[in-house]
């Protein structure tokens, strides 16, 4: 008589994920914002992950959450488990659709630098289908299914990472608007445009001014950068302009230089390329359109 006794089953991946991703990050709720879930369900997860285990593995309090000393010494092996897997699926959408690409950018560099330079890949590369998603925070490309991405950075140039060009700063505005600007000392006379998450671009910009500290930063301010470039552009105001991102308008009239001084920031912008996609002959094709030459 042949015997089939029942199987242990082991805990859900869901809960395994949730568990590597909150212990790595230490907290429920960024794990949530990384997997796409709410934080309710991590705390789900965990609790089920525990109860499998007969064991704590965070300390619940006040500030949030804490790592019990079992679960800083398997953390990174689940943490390695997770990465390797994440790699097998980059190779597997990587070889079964070499021509799809799915790339994340600030949506400033989305809309203004990235998507002038599409139609040109497109001509090199018609086979290539290239889709963009904008974000404000860059993805875990190690976990997450994009191959490229492009955001600005102050981080020092790491592996598959590539430096497209530096983040220099200055004024902008319509011709019209420029005609009434004869020095810094005009700037209070007109809108200063600014950008919510480049909120301290102006006041960057005149401490380095001899006069700068005369100019009060009034004026409106826009969630999206294109948005304030836009209102510059039709003569609304004044804005800070990022070199990379104004180039093309800068070129064709629609916006110009009041002033000639400039600041360089510390941080570039920065694409970065999962493992397997660095690798591929698509990779080459994209690089040659949106990547500078690298030494």
């Amino acid at each position: 008589m042949s015997l089939s006794p029942a199987r242990p089953k082991g805990p859900h991946l869901n809960a395994l994920r949730a568990f590597e991703a909150a212990a790595r990050l230490g907290s429920f709720t960024a794990a949530a914002e990384e997997l796409s879930v709410t934080p309710g369900a991590v705390t789900q997860h965990i609790k089920t992950l525990e109860a499998w285990a007969e064991t704590q593995l965070f300390v619940r309090n006040a500030r949030g959450v804490k790592l019990t000393p079992l679960a800083e010494e398997l953390l990174p092996g689940f943490t390695q488990a997770f990465d390797q897997l994440g790699f097998s699926v980059h190779a597997l959408r990587n070889k079964a659709t070499p021509q799809k690409v799915k790339m994340a950018a600030l949506p400033a560099i989305a809309q203004l630098w990235l998507a002038p330079r599409l139609g040109a890949l497109r001509e090199v590369a018609p086979e290539i289908s290239v889709s963009v998603v904008a974000m404000d925070t860059p993805p875990n490309l190690v976990r997450e299914p994009f191959d490229m991405t492009l955001f600005f950075s102050s981080d020092p140039i790491g592996k598959n990472e590539a430096k497209i060009t530096g983040d220099r700063i200055f004024p902008v505005c319509a011709p019209s608007v420029a005609a009434r600007l004869n020095d810094i000392t005009d700037l209070p006379k007109e809108t200063l445009l600014h950008d919510g998450a480049w909120g301290t671009d102006w006041d960057i910009w005149l401490k380095h001014q001899p006069d700068g500290g005369s100019v009060l930063q009034t004026g409106t301010t826009h969630s999206l950068y294109s948005i304030a470039l836009e209102e510059a552009r039709h003569g609304g105001g004044v804005l800070i302009a990022h070199e990379a991102l104004v180039e093309k308008h800068l070129e064709r009239g629609e916006l110009v230089r009041p002033f000639a001084a400039s600041v360089d920031l510390p941080r570039h912008m920065v694409a970065n390329m999962a493992p397997t996609f660095h690798a591929s002959e698509t990779f080459q094709k994209i690089a040659s359109i949106l990547l500078p030459p690298q030494p």
